[in-house]
């Protein structure tokens, strides 16, 4: 349910009003802002995995903890974003790409909120079976979108 929410949201931010006024601020600044904050997430994941695959706890949790604080500052880089600016269109002759990725990532970014929280909250609450349960299947998808999220903006780049 979250996850169309998130979905409507999304549309609502695209193809809607713009709600946000930032003067000031270029166009392309967000962006930029947005793929640095992804690649530190898909950094952060990484590492995480890495020190709990070491049985590093402690250093697993700052490091996932870090993605977390690095994705929620990403989505609120991106929603002034797209609520202040037009969205860019590609422009590119690579479309056979770069939509399916778009359209991957858009989806697979609605899907990984929730489970971000749910495997969030069962390790919060040390409920440490539960919370590999789903960390097996959360990983892979949050670093699928966080990578992905680079990869759109770097195709853009050239249009914005």
């Amino acid at each position: 349910m979250l996850s169309l929410a998130l979905i409507g949201i999304i549309a609502f931010i695209y193809m809607g009003p713009k709600l946000i006024v930032i003067t000031g601020l270029s166009p392309d600044t967000l962006p930029k802002v947005n793929a640095v904050l992804n690649g530190l997430a898909a950094m952060a994941l990484i590492c995480g995995w890495v020190a709990i695959m070491k049985r590093n706890v402690p250093v697993h949790r700052a490091f996932m903890l870090s993605a977390v604080g690095f994705s929620v500052l990403f989505l609120v880089s991106y929603v002034v974003q797209h609520g202040s600016f037009p969205s860019v269109k590609y422009g590119g002759s690579m479309g056979w790409l770069y939509y399916p990725v778009l359209i991957s990532h858009i989806v697979l970014a609605a899907i990984i909120v929730p489970m971000v929280l749910i495997t969030l909250v069962r390790a919060l609450s040390a409920r440490f079976d539960k919370h590999r349960k789903i960390a097996r299947w959360t990983l892979p998808l949050w670093l699928y979108v966080s990578i992905t999220g680079v990869v759109v903006y770097l195709m853009c780049a050239p249009y914005y």
